[in-house]
């Protein structure tokens, strides 16, 4: 054995790669890196621009997601329905594709007075846009990779993500604040359609592809499954209460940085070096830890890991409501999510049917997602209204963590059932 072989076959090893697996796994991690690259470099700039239209109002945008997200998900489903994989991949991320150009148009030569409305639009849009994009992958995976090799591969797959949200961070980091961020929406593009040609090699290298026809179905049959499914439903409640907490530590965040912070520009590096440290801390995790924590624990104590953080987090920040203790959380609790919340609770929809993967997968990643961020928003906007602080909040927010961490386990007892069926 040479050297080449030796340190390829300790790589491996080491990410738990076997042979068969090497390049429809390498080639869905360029998938990911590309997506998450993509994203990172304009998330920074909807977080400051969400700020910049005032923490107060952010409830109304969370309201207009949630809308858009309604209107949205039918023709998603419609398009699954219809088109074979591929091609409802490609189309789905060429029209984020020409909207971010749209965008690049309208932010260079529109009025500055008008950009204050503009970026409420696009807070709104790059939102859906998230959504969309992660949960296609990650449906794509599903789609792609059996149960077993989910809990050993999702956390490769993931490191594929966090590196390009690293990449995305860091030129953001960079250029934040030396160029017009409007140039950085072509960049975006690029790495979009750098992400379908991915795509389209990891559905050529998978060895035991799925059929090939469109998957059929009603438009709304997603809909419909989960309300059947005690399964699926078990999920929504976990997104849910996953995204009300996560949107009381985000409003907590931005009411601090909103007086922190005077200057655009400063703002958004703030927030771009927040996912930096994020996503270097959950490299360190998905590199050494993901697969070998979900194998050894399993789904569902995997799952209960971040309610448990929030749990100690929101306990914190009722104790000490400050800048430090919410970045400190947010940092534990984002990393803790990316590196070993996400891939486990992705290996939830490997035992499902293939419908599921991708309508039922994406109603519960984008509308019941943006539902949980309207109840946390109109949440935290009514407890202001109460005289609610930052810290009182934190302490609501504990015995939420706790169903949460219940809800957790269940789903782990679930999904071992339907595995071994």
């Amino acid at each position: 054995m040479n050297r080449s072989e030796a340190v390829g076959n300790r790589v491996r090893r080491l990410m738990q790669v076997r042979p068969g697996e090497v390049r429809v796994a390498l080639w869905a991690f360029g998938y990911f890196f590309f997506v998450l690259a993509g994203y990172y470099i304009i998330r920074p700039m909807r977080d400051a621009m969400g700020v910049a239209g005032g923490v107060r109002n952010l409830p109304w945008l969370f309201t207009g997601t949630m809308l858009v997200m309604l209107a949205v998900n039918p023709a998603f489903a419609a398009l699954v329905s219809r088109w074979t994989r591929r091609r409802f991949i490609s189309f789905t991320y060429r029209f984020f594709m020409a909207n971010l150009v749209l965008f690049f148009l309208l932010f260079r030569y529109l009025p500055v007075e008008g950009h204050l409305m503009l970026g409420r639009v696009f807070y709104i849009w790059s939102a859906v846009f998230n959504l969309y994009v992660v949960s296609v992958f990650w449906a794509f995976a599903a789609d792609t990779f059996k149960p077993g090799q989910g809990k050993r591969l999702f956390g490769f797959l993931g490191l594929g993500g966090t590196l390009g949200a690293i990449c995305g961070s860091a030129i953001t980091t960079l250029a934040a604040e030396r160029i017009d961020p409007a140039w950085l929406l072509l960049l975006s593009v690029l790495l979009l359609e750098l992400a379908v040609r991915c795509s389209r090699q990891a559905g050529a290298a998978d060895t035991d592809p799925p059929p090939r026809q469109p998957i059929g179905g009603g438009a709304l049959a997603g809909l419909g499954h989960v309300a059947r499914s005690p399964y699926l439903l078990g999920i929504c409640v976990y997104m849910l209460l996953y995204t009300v907490l996560s949107t009381f530590l985000y409003f907590q965040q931005a009411s601090i940085v909103e007086v922190s912070f005077l200057d655009q520009g400063t703002r958004t590096g703030f927030f771009a070096r927040i996912d930096l440290a994020v996503n270097l801390l959950t490299i360190l995790t998905q590199l050494f830890l993901t697969g070998r924590v979900i194998r050894l624990l399993g789904v569902g104590l995997t799952l209960a890991l971040l309610p448990l953080i929030c749990i100690v987090g929101f306990t914190g920040l009722g104790l000490a409501p400050t800048l430090t203790a919410i970045v400190l959380f947010q940092v534990l609790r984002r990393s803790g999510n990316y590196a070993l919340a996400r891939p486990a609770r992705e290996v939830l929809y490997t035992v499902v049917p293939r419908e599921d993967k991708y309508k039922a997968k994406s109603f519960i990643d984008t509308f019941v997602y943006r539902g949980g961020d309207q109840i946390g928003a109109w949440a935290w906007a009514l407890m202001g209204r109460l005289g609610v602080g930052v810290s009182g909040i934190a302490w609501v927010a504990v015995p939420l963590a706790g169903l949460w961490f219940a809800v957790a386990l269940w789903l782990g007892k679930r999904q071992k059932r339907y595995e071994t069926q």
